[in-house]
């Protein structure tokens, strides 16, 4: 197989009155662009064989900026800049490409449209209809270099842009957010979950790709909302199907919790200093790498799945109904904030009940329902304003401590696979790093035990 990977240079300025085309450089987006893309590439493989690059300003800029963002790789020195790579015209860049497969089965071309991503279709019947500036397509071609370049013979291995590799470059081109700001309270659920539905359909590509674990944060987050929400119109009036739709959400948004514990941990190591020594924490982190992937693996099938698409459609459609919409109408505020008043006495209860000795499970329990609170209280955002900034931090210790609790069971799991001769170093230094989160968790948990109820600072206070 000959692996193709063709990259269209990033965002380029404007050519300036009488400026040859070749000299036009990199706008600051499309160097934003190069930097996001350089390590997803260097994971695609696509920098391990030949390099080949247009002699114009914009494409030498993209591969020296790609070079800049990772240390050692020498893609400059390495890189080869033909004249025939300067086209908007497919039929001299065939031509080129033909000749260059014949001594090499690995190839990173960037270059230029149109005649980059006409290449591409009539390699490839798959190939997308759009190759954005930054944007990478990977082909598997045929092995044999007499026939690589007939038409259609292609595969499709990988798309990616840089709005599916960096969530801050997505953010760019995201739905907006509808001004809800002076929007009643029927109008602004219902503008709510039509914007959550539309930001986890937008995100599923980023997540999909796996480079940016913000991307399934954020589609993590529009789900929950979107579901809590919709357990607090459940909460006040019964609705068809909207309970049956909700379980759907849970069961999606459940899906991604080992992968975002997983993110959240490696990111964790990277940056925190830890008890264990240089080799077990190599261990460690390559460990959860491919834990990690398992899990991205298995939720990339799941969105795949025809399944997943007939629930996320199905919900659209609940929001549209007339039932839905009739009974948004007929909720009023004080119902609202009567279901509001009723979690906040419930979450008092609970801390009421709560000691600094009570299993792991009562504390992440008391998470879920000051994150369900903080969900409901933002329906009526200026009312609760006071009462939501306070709620912040609560949700933010609480949120400390199911991470420790996480990464305890991760360690502990990841000791249990070791086999020897690490199978006595490795369990003992993640013992002793796990009493140290024992230690840390304990804090924590005299800081639970010690909040105030929210009653006396609630929104009805």
């Amino acid at each position: 197989m000959i692996d193709l990977y063709v990259m269209r240079h990033a965002k380029a300025k404007t050519a300036a009155k009488g400026m040859d085309d070749r000299h036009r450089s990199l706008s600051g987006r499309g160097q934003r662009q190069v930097a996001a893309m350089a390590r997803p590439l260097q994971r695609l493989g696509a920098f391990d064989g030949e390099i080949h690059a247009s002699p114009a300003m914009r494409t030498r800029q993209t591969l020296l900026g790609l070079d800049a963002q990772l240390a050692g790789a020498d893609l400059a020195g390495r890189a080869h800049y033909p004249e025939a790579l300067y086209t908007f015209d497919s039929k001299p860049l065939r031509e080129w490409l033909g000749a260059t497969l014949a001594t090499t089965d690995r190839l990173l071309l960037i270059g230029h449209n149109p005649a980059l991503l006409a290449l591409a279709r009539w390699l490839c019947p798959q190939a997308p209809a759009a190759l954005p500036t930054g944007g990478l397509l990977h082909l598997a071609l045929p092995d044999s270099a007499a026939r690589a370049l007939r038409k259609h013979r292609a595969e499709l291995v990988t798309q990616l842009v840089p709005a599916q590799a960096d969530h801050a470059l997505f953010k760019r081109q995201a739905p907006k957010a509808p001004d809800l700001e002076k929007a009643g309270l029927a109008r602004r659920i219902l503008g709510l979950l039509h914007h959550q539905y539309r930001m986890a359909r937008a995100l599923e590509p980023g997540v999909i790709a796996g480079f940016d674990p913000e991307f399934l944060h954020q589609y993590r987050v529009n789900l929950r909302r979107s579901r809590a929400i919709g357990e607090s119109v459940l909460a006040t009036t019964e609705i068809p199907g909207l309970k049956k739709a909700l379980k759907r959400l849970k069961r999606r948004a459940q899906a991604t919790s080992d992968l975002r514990d997983l993110d959240v941990f490696l990111e964790s190591l990277e940056r925190a200093p830890t008890v264990l020594s240089t080799g077990t924490r190599t261990a460690l982190r390559d460990w959860l790498a491919r834990r990690a992937r398992e899990r991205h693996a298995a939720l990339c099938q799941a969105l795949s799945r025809p399944d997943y698409a007939q629930d996320m459609t199905q919900w659209q459609r609940l929001l549209s109904t007339k039932p839905f919409r009739r009974a948004l109408r007929a909720l009023s505020a004080d119902q609202v904030q009567a279901v509001l008043a009723e979690r906040i006495s419930r979450h008092d209860a609970d801390l009421a009940a709560l000691h600094a000795e009570a299993p792991d499970e009562a504390f992440h329990e008391l998470r879920k329902t000051v994150k369900r609170i903080r969900y409901l209280a933002e329906l009526e955002p200026v009312r609760n304003r006071d009462f939501l900034a306070g709620l912040k931090q609560r949700q933010t210790v609480l949120g400390d401590f199911q991470d420790l609790c996480t990464r305890q069971a991760w360690l502990t799991a990841f000791a249990d696979t070791r086999s020897p001769p690490a199978a006595e170093t490795i369990p003992m230094e993640a013992h002793h790093w796990s009493e140290t989160l024992e230690q840390r968790k304990a804090e924590l948990r005299r800081a639970i035990v010690a909040f105030d109820p929210l009653a006396g600072s609630g929104p009805s206070a």
